[in-house]
């Protein structure tokens, strides 16, 4: 008599969830939600890029000289040495109302560095991602 091996549908279950366990855990390892226990907000590739120097324009005409995309997020990166965050501070919150007074809305991140402000455009806004765009389509597929 010849014995048949089959598989149950709980192996074939088991199997799927041990795939979804080591692609999910391959997905965290790789995230640095490390800054003191808060979420991290991802930043995409810049599209543009603007360095708040002395003899750049200011931050409202570099913006109307980008083309404009509902999905872009301006970020605003205010780097700090020893002594100086009041300053990259206050550099960041100018900047923000000068993005704010051209129609942009600006996500601003303060981090010890080696000085300097920057601004850049990127796809990275929380919103303009599939699933959600999609959610709020107004589609009744």
């Amino acid at each position: 008599m010849i014995a048949r091996l089959s598989t149950g549908w709980e192996v074939v279950l088991a199997d799927l969830a041990m795939i979804l366990f080591l692609v999910t855990a391959a997905a965290l390892s790789q995230t640095d939600d490390s800054a003191h226990g808060m979420p991290v907000s991802p930043q995409g590739e810049a599209l543009a890029f603007y360095s708040a120097d002395s003899d750049a324009p200011p931050l409202r005409e570099w913006l109307a000289s980008q083309p404009g995309d509902a999905r872009q997020q301006l970020t605003i990166v205010a780097q700090y040495g020893p002594g100086d965050q009041e300053a990259a501070l206050r550099q960041a919150g100018e900047l923000a109302r000068e993005a704010r007074e051209a129609g942009a809305q600006a996500r601003i991140v303060i981090e010890p560095g080696e000085g300097g402000t920057t601004a850049s455009l990127a796809f990275d806004t929380p919103r303009a991602t599939l699933a959600r765009g999609l959610l709020g389509s107004g589609h009744d597929d």
